[in-house]
């Protein structure tokens, strides 16, 4: 059942979004928005499920060097390692400190982490992108984000 690589990488996502979505249906709605912020999760989620079962029934024929391409050296293992730590920081300071001020610490921090050496250019994307995010979500899509620290 499952012999191809592409069946047992389907049955993971597929335990992935089952969690994923078992903890997009605790979150909490709100009363007076009428898009909730759990939308999105959910969407994805059901998404997530659906793409597992079409890798699951899709046609895997690996070549040589499809497989040869798998292997990661162990400096790009280490580079993924370390984007899964700023990601999961991100997550962890969400709450904390609000959409717009994790975000631009994410983007500034993970792009200057990843080689983008334009500081200027790094800056002014990590500092417009979240606040355009949180504009666009909160007062047209009214969607509710986080505010942490910040006053709006």
């Amino acid at each position: 059942m499952l012999n191809t690589l592409n069946k047992r990488v389907s049955c993971v996502l597929l335990l992935l979004a089952i969690g994923y979505l078992v903890l997009a249906y605790q979150l909490p709605t709100y009363p007076y928005t009428p898009v909730d912020a759990d939308v999105i999760p959910k969407g994805l989620g059901f998404l997530l499920v659906g793409l597992a079962i079409c890798l699951f029934f899709a046609k895997d024929s690996e070549t040589q060097e499809q497989k040869a391409r798998r292997n990661i050296p162990r400096k790009d293992i280490g580079a993924l390692l370390a984007v899964f730590a700023f990601v999961f920081l991100y997550i962890t300071l969400l709450e904390i400190l609000g959409f717009v001020v994790t975000t631009a610490i994410f983007i500034f921090f993970c792009s200057l982490f990843l080689g983008y050496r334009k500081h200027v250019t790094n800056l002014i994307v990590a500092i417009l992108f979240p606040l355009f995010m949180y504009i666009t979500f909160t007062q047209f899509l009214k969607i509710s984000l986080p505010p942490g620290i910040l006053p709006f």
